[in-house]
């Protein structure tokens, strides 16, 4: 049995419905992974995180009185001048795309996929995907991110990292219909696998998209979900082109595919979802207990895809929506505080209403909405008694954050991944002081930058598939 105190720290508190907030002056209690109780400090000199707070330290492990009442060797964390928040979530992403940052910029989508990244593809193995995965997990944590959405090749290594690591991973091995038979069953077939690692790791059927695998393909794997108890997720509605494409070619749009299929009654997250149209959600609110959709609006800035999610008209029909990053190679970053920010301005300008998206709705769909689109929304995404001790620690002292007149506002606006000091993933400390207790960081980083020429190399030729929706 372990036990964790996080002394005198500030609280986000995300409800259900109406305005979250943030209780000063708490004590989360952590009895292995779970946290067993949240109570007010009982003496303290803390000042607010409205003022300048000072950094926070760790104590020396010590003889500590818990909620419970139970005595016994404790790892007390000082959280003075901190915001402990739900451990965020990136509900979408390819993590060992981190390997490609920077090698497919100012191109059109068409472009992006045709000309770099699926020709890159080619040079996938393992190792490259594993050392890929460690430096994705790396990144995350130390922004305080606990746990990641991964859809992808090699599934098994991008466990391997996540294992290693401390973070928690729900991984869909990626495939296309272009691929044979037997490279199909290989994937569920992993993916069949994935769940009997550990128990951080869990593990959806991966189609890539409604253009790259066929309405039997789709059926064959809504036939499995259903079977089997698994979740699908892949990509659907992207941008209103692709919607339309499939509006000409095959006289429905790629909801309706879903929706044919079977994906939706099994139970899917979408990712992006742009094109969504109006006269989809009466469908997407059918399959609102089983379908999510993750945002990722730097994506859809960057390569001018014209819209983005259509978040008003999801929740309206009851969908949750989760914030993700997408994969490195375009959002450059793994920094799901960027995303948050950039979903509340982009929904904004979207609904051309500068009320809508307000501070608790952003910080409910990136902490709640997240948790539900990773499958979790009953262990993760809130700080409360029962759930899982997946935290991080915030420092809001930099100059970007101060004054602090209101630190949801800080959150949502103003916070770094920098300001990350703390964070734990299941009860366990990942990140204590800003560095990583779990893995290397050096060995990281030269791992990375030893093999990560060798992915973006271009003179092999070919490509795993052709983008033509």
């Amino acid at each position: 049995m372990s036990r964790t105190l996080i002394r005198n720290v500030a609280v986000l508190v995300v409800p259900e419905h109406g305005e979250c907030r943030v209780d000063e002056a708490q004590d989360v209690h952590i009895q292995d992974n779970l946290i067993t109780a949240i109570t007010p400090t009982a003496s303290t000199g803390a000042t607010g995180v409205a003022g300048v707070a000072e950094l926070a330290g760790v104590a020396e492990p010590a003889e500590v009185a818990g909620a419970a009442g139970v005595r016994g060797e404790m790892d007390v964390v000082d959280g003075t001048g901190l915001v402990a928040v739900p451990g965020l979530v990136n509900s979408h992403t390819h993590s060992p795309m981190v390997m490609m940052r920077g090698a497919a910029e100012d191109l059109s989508i068409e472009d992006w996929f045709n000309r770099r990244i699926w020709p890159m593809e080619v040079n996938l193995t393992p190792e490259r995907v594993r050392v890929g995965a460690r430096l994705a997990c790396a990144e995350m944590l130390l922004a305080g991110v606990t746990t990641f959405v991964d859809h992808y090749f090699h599934a098994d290594q991008i466990a391997a990292a996540a294992i290693e690591s401390g973070i928690r991973a729900d991984l869909a091995p990626t495939y296309f219909s272009s691929a044979s038979q037997d490279g199909i069953d290989a994937a569920i077939d992993t993916t069949r696998g994935l769940s009997r690692l550990h128990p951080r790791i869990t593990a959806s059927l991966g189609p890539h998209a409604t253009y790259t695998v066929t309405d039997e393909d789709l059926k064959r794997t809504a036939d499995l979900a259903r079977a089997e108890s698994l979740r699908i997720h892949l990509h659907a509605a992207e941008t209103d082109d692709q919607t339309q494409a499939s509006l000409d070619n095959h006289g429905v749009t790629p909801i309706q595919v879903l929706n044919r299929t079977g994906v939706l009654d099994a139970g899917a997250l979408i990712a992006h979802g742009c094109g969504i149209h109006e006269s989809d959600l009466p469908i997407l609110q059918r399959y609102a207990d089983r379908t999510t959709v993750a945002s990722c609006p730097k994506v859809y800035l960057k390569l001018a895809m014209g819209e983005v999610t259509p978040i008003k008209g999801l929740q309206a029909a009851g969908v949750p929506v989760g914030v993700g990053t997408d994969g490195a190679a375009v959002h450059n970053t793994l920094d799901v505080w960027e995303a948050i920010r950039m979903v509340a301005l982009t929904q904004k300008q979207r609904e051309h209403d500068a009320e809508w998206m307000t501070l608790s709705d952003t910080l409910r769909l990136a902490t709640r909405g997240s948790a539900a689109a990773a499958g979790l929304a009953d262990h993760i995404g809130v700080l409360e008694p029962g759930r899982q001790a997946d935290i991080a620690l915030v420092d809001l002292a930099a100059p970007h954050n101060q004054p602090v007149h209101d630190p949801r506002a800080a959150l949502v606006y103003s916070v770094r991944a920098s300001d990350v000091v703390t964070v734990l993933v299941a009860g366990q400390v990942v990140v204590r002081d800003r560095s990583l207790t779990t893995m290397d960081l050096t060995e990281v980083l030269a791992d990375a930058k030893s093999l990560a020429h060798t992915l973006v190399d271009l003179s092999k030729g070919g490509a795993i598939q052709h983008y033509a929706p």
